[in-house]
């Protein structure tokens, strides 16, 4: 009887690993905005969907790290969910403090932007098997708005005009 079940576990288990699974990318990281309050970054994520059901999202966390620190981690619970059989846009925001920006300085000046490494989790809930964690990473560089960016200010070109 127990070899038995034995073999029924592993049937069990090797049809759930052979299941299509939700797959995702981080598709762009970017400068979202600034406030009085810090620096917004803004994760776009493409997560595509096999099935022809939607799937809920229970949560999406992060860590997002530069200069080799972590500078901002956090969560974002119960986001939504990923439409059946296409690909859902999600924008995860994370706002930075400005006294965070502040110790990054050294960075900034270097090369006027923000190196970053990001770190997401997106934790969803799939029928017979339960919650499951799509990890997701990222590293590149935010460029930095210029003071020409920020104020406005035209081309000469297109004063002469």
């Amino acid at each position: 009887m127990a070899g038995l079940m034995d073999k029924a576990k592993n049937f069990v288990a090797e049809k759930i690993a052979e299941m299509p699974k939700p797959e995702a990318s981080i598709e762009d990281v970017d400068l979202g905005g600034v406030s009085k309050d810090g620096v917004t970054y803004n994760a776009k994520v493409g997560i595509m969907n096999p099935y022809s059901q939607s799937i809920p999202i229970c949560e999406i966390s992060y860590v997002l790290k530069s200069d080799g620190r972590v500078i901002l981690s956090g969560n974002i619970p119960d986001p939504g969910s990923i439409a059946g059989k296409e690909t859902t846009k999600l924008d995860v925001p994370m706002k930075v403090p400005h006294s965070v920006i502040v110790s990054l300085v050294k960075d900034i000046f270097r090369d006027w932007d923000i190196d970053y490494d990001l770190e997401l989790g997106l934790i969803i809930d799939l029928p017979i098997i339960g919650n499951f964690t799509i990890p997701l990473h990222s590293k590149g560089e935010v460029k930095l708005p210029s003071i020409k960016d920020v104020f406005g200010g035209g081309d000469d070109e297109e004063k002469k005009e």
